[in-house]
């Protein structure tokens, strides 16, 4: 399956869209109540905003037309007080909708977390993680900002439009259509233009994601860089991706503060016409000096707002394209599901392929009609060119690939119908470059093992000394206390005796082990066999090595090379098969 992400064609948007939205919503349903506050604040926000231009058209010609100071004093208290109750509410909007922002922040971000565990292994193989990591980060903080700042000045100006329009054409409707045209005018302009405004988004988020990609991947071969002396190589490739960045983020921020400038016409030119216009109503008696002043403060408080909306629209499409990146993650399934068992086979194997055959997405078959079975207790060995499908075969086997066609039985089950939970219990598998968590040697060597996670350091040191573990244990200078983790002094061989003692201890019936000595002393390598050896006499062991002392006491040998899994016999035929393969790869 084709896990790659991309750009979406629109139809296809719009679908994952929605798909987004049906993952995002239930986010929300716990914020209903806050949401109401917030709405009822920003009701009342607008509702001062709209009452304040009233009030003082009343007072100039009511009051200050006829030099009544009392009344004056008398609104300009009431006014003081609206204002003040204004206030307030608009620190409650601000103050819930930023509690809500946040809430809905940490909800999202364990959603794409929690998906990103439920896809396959392909899905990271043709994915960066720096890229990962910024829809994950930057692209749910451009939602948070929206939800937390942006929507509430959003409904808040809307409100604000709103009433300040309705007051504009019921105050006089002739003067209330000129100033208003010019706002039809630029509504226009940002129809037209809000799909580039969105695309310069998309590309400026999408080059960021680059940008971390490379980064990412730069400091975690920086050792690689600094020992081939290409520090001016990794530099070039920074700066490539860094200028790409630059020039999108150009390009968004020119897109995101285009309108500004054009509302800001707009507004000025309606009170232009407001004040023209209404001068010549005055002269002719139709309009009195106080309603022409809170006509200016309507037009005001209709274009102020409409400017604010502005920015509000570019940090609603980026906000948009952050939902587009983000409904990517959210919208893909696993082809690695767990099916209703259909049949079994009985061949007293504990692993069967049938008829297998693979091939990664867009590339050539790797596999192709496979079939071999291992028997309960026996050591297997599969040797092969580099590049000839060993780990491939391993990866199908515990199930971290699906074939494109053909069966494979673990146990006589379909491994399609076995539970993730008991697939692991059964399958044991140590990489070459295993992947252990920041802590300590305990808690890596007890990770993913339910049945010791109880265990104190004494009785887990007596559980070593009797699986006779315990001289694995005594290479490291702390013993279960050593810590594990960035900036720690660990070497690769000893990460691979951790994932060793923790493959070991779970008891697998069948133990895949790839290249898990490469950088293991000799001496330390035979005291792992001696280990392997008192391993339950019905665990299948699997080993993928090119030291070919690891090899010759296996029981059988499969030779992997040219889409084929051969069973090459004896020790000596597997040596010709590898010379073989290698002159001919």
């Amino acid at each position: 399956m084709n896990y790659k992400l991309k750009k979406f064609e629109k139809g296809e948007r719009e679908m994952k869209f929605r798909t987004a939205w049906k993952s995002i919503k239930p986010l929300l349903r716990d914020e209903k109540y806050s949401l109401y506050f917030a709405l009822i604040a920003i009701v009342i926000n607008s509702a001062v905003n709209l009452l304040a231009p009233f009030i003082i058209a009343r007072t100039i010609d009511t009051y200050i037309a006829h030099k009544d100071i009392h009344g004056v004093l008398m609104l300009s208290i009431l006014l003081a007080f609206i204002y003040l109750f204004g206030l307030v509410a608009g620190y409650l909007q601000v103050k819930i909708m930023g509690g809500v922002g946040r809430r809905v922040l940490f909800k999202l971000r364990n959603s794409i977390f929690t998906k990103l565990q439920e896809l396959p292994v392909a899905f990271f193989n043709q994915n960066q993680a720096g890229d990962l990591i910024s829809r994950i980060n930057n692209d749910t903080d451009k939602l948070n900002q929206f939800f937390s700042q942006a929507l509430v000045q959003f409904v808040g100006n809307a409100f604000l439009m709103l009433g300040a329009g309705i007051f504009i054409l019921s105050l006089n409707i002739k003067l209330g259509f000129a100033s208003l045209l010019p706002a039809v005018i630029v509504i226009i302009i940002t129809q037209l233009i809000s799909a580039w405004i969105k695309r310069t988004s998309v590309k400026s988020l999408q080059s960021l994601g680059g940008m971390s990609g490379e980064i990412q991947e730069s400091l975690q071969n920086f050792k690689v860089i600094v020992a081939f002396n290409r520090l001016d190589y990794f530099r070039k490739k920074f700066n490539i991706v860094n200028q790409e960045n630059y020039k999108a983020s150009v390009k968004a921020g020119v897109a995101s503060n285009i309108l500004n400038p054009i509302y800001g016409i707009a507004s000025n030119i309606a009170q232009i016409v407001v004040l023209g216009y209404g001068i010549i109503l005055i002269a002719s008696g139709n309009l009195t000096v106080g309603l022409l002043v809170g006509f200016l403060l309507y037009t005001n408080n209709f274009y102020t707002p409409l400017r604010q909306l502005a920015s509000i629209w570019a940090s609603l499409q980026l906000a948009l394209a952050s939902l587009d990146r983000i409904s990517e993650v959210l919208s893909l399934e696993s082809d690695i599901k767990v099916i209703e068992e259909e049949k079994t086979i009985k061949n007293g194997g504990i692993l069967t392929f049938k008829k297998v055959s693979f091939k990664y997405t867009d590339s050539k078959e790797i596999f192709h009609d496979v079939s071999f079975t291992l028997e309960s207790g026996k050591t297997y060995a599969l040797v092969g060119p580099t590049g000839g499908g060993k780990t491939t075969t391993a990866s199908l086997m515990a199930r971290l690939f699906d074939p494109t066609s053909g069966m494979i039985y673990l146990d006589g089950k379909d491994i399609c119908s076995v539970s993730l939970a008991e697939r692991t219990k059964k399958i044991g598998f140590i990489l070459q470059e295993p992947f252990l968590f920041t802590g300590t040697v305990r808690e890596n060597i007890l990770y993913g093992n339910e049945e010791y996670q109880s265990y104190t350091s004494e009785q887990l040191l007596d559980l070593l000394k009797k699986e006779e573990l315990d001289s694995l244990l005594s290479r490291f200078e702390k013993g279960l206390d050593t810590l594990v983790g960035r900036g720690d002094a660990i070497s690769l061989g000893q990460k691979q005796l951790i994932a060793f003692m923790r493959a070991v201890l779970r008891k697998p019936q069948l133990l895949i082990l790839d290249e898990a000595t490469a950088n293991i002393d000799t001496v330390t390598e035979q005291l792992l066999e001696e280990i392997l050896l008192k391993l339950p006499k019905e665990t299948t062991k699997v080993i993928i090595a090119h030291r070919l002392n690891t090899i010759q006491n296996a029981d059988d040998i499969f030779f992997v090379n040219a889409g084929k899994v051969t069973d090459a016999g004896s020790f000596d035929e597997a040596i010709k098969m590898l010379m073989n393969g290698k002159r001919t790869s």
